[in-house]
């Protein structure tokens, strides 16, 4: 199997091999060098990709392919999301798939796992913190994409969120009127953002960005609001009480809920830049993807920059 395009060795081989070359270089200088290797190069880190096949319309995303679409864009690494609920895709995704294929590429492809919250498993919590945990030592960064057809703060989803939290697991959710279903205001995410403070929540689809805007309808919920941003949204309210509350910029809703108000986009992305995360959702050959291009059109800061194109996922997630 092809290896990834950005090699990296370890701190431990490159001190020896550098040693053995009679390089001369002290300890300390051997291991500035490695720290200035400690990421692959590139400008982004993309908080949300797929491979396999998703959709039954489109074709299957192979790692390798993940990988040169990335090397295209400037992508240092990308967080593989399965699919296991029956509502999120035409084919599963399992973890253990994910897992996997990503093993060759840990450098760049980072894992998460999932569980759907109807998924019969044995014990309780303890048992659902018991399958996590084995996700977590296989290498799962995080729990997601959580996409179920059933309500934000349902009880069995309230479970999976107590379990990510003792399990440390970041979870990446899908909003909208099919899946983690809620009302205008998200009084359900609010909630689950308040019973399980010790759970990071990272914000994803329609449901989710359309909150963006003040004074939203339940149609808005399932789809792409255009026209000025009102004040008073559901995504600032929370961010503002919720410290564990955090957004992924992925998808055509992401772009959306960003380009239909330039200036409260940018305005936007300048006041949560601690808690923004640039994403895609990449998942098969030959996407259109507007993040690319409108991200870069804004004119942000580069402080800003850094932190939503991949500081924030990188410290979220402790990658290296």
């Amino acid at each position: 199997m092809q290896r990834s395009t950005s090699f990296r060795i370890s701190r431990r081989d490159f001190v020896r091999q550098a040693a053995a070359a009679g390089a001369g270089l002290s300890l300390a200088a051997a291991t500035a060098r490695v720290e200035a290797r400690e990421f692959p190069p590139g400008q982004y880190v993309d908080m949300h990709t797929h491979i396999g096949q998703t959709w039954n319309t489109g074709e299957p995303l192979t790692a390798e392919g993940l990988l040169r679409w990335m090397d295209d864009n400037q992508i240092s690494q990308a967080i593989v999301l399965p699919l296991v609920s029956p509502e999120s895709s035409a084919y599963p995704i399992t973890p253990n798939f994910v897992l996997k294929e990503t093993k060759p590429y840990r450098d760049r492809l980072i894992p998460f796992c999932s569980v759907d919250p109807r998924t019969s498993y044995r014990d309780g919590l303890k048992g659902l913190v018991g399958m996590l945990e084995k996700y977590a030592e296989a290498g799962a960064k995080g729990f997601g994409e959580h996409k179920p057809g059933v309500r934000v703060d349902d009880d069995r989803n309230m479970r999976i969120y107590a379990a990510c939290g003792e399990v440390k697991l970041p979870l990446l959710f899908h909003l909208d009127k099919q899946r983690n279903l809620d009302e205008p205001g998200l009084p359900g995410l609010e909630r689950a953002l308040k019973e399980h403070p010790d759970t990071i929540f990272i914000g994803h689809g329609p449901g989710w960005w359309a909150s963006i805007s003040g004074e939203i309808t339940e149609a808005d919920l399932a789809g792409y609001p255009d026209g000025p941003v009102t004040p008073g949204g559901a995504i600032d309210t929370l961010m503002a009480k919720y410290p564990n509350l955090y957004g992924d910029l992925s998808a055509g809703s992401g772009a959306n809920a960003i380009s239909r108000d330039p200036e409260f986009g940018r305005e936007f992305l300048i006041r949560r830049a601690d808690r923004l995360m640039f994403g895609t959702d990449y998942l098969a050959p030959g996407q259109d993807v507007p993040q690319l291009t409108l991200f870069r059109s804004m004119g942000l800061p580069a402080d800003v920059q850094a932190k939503i194109f991949r500081d924030n996922a990188r410290q979220l997630l402790g990658l290296s």
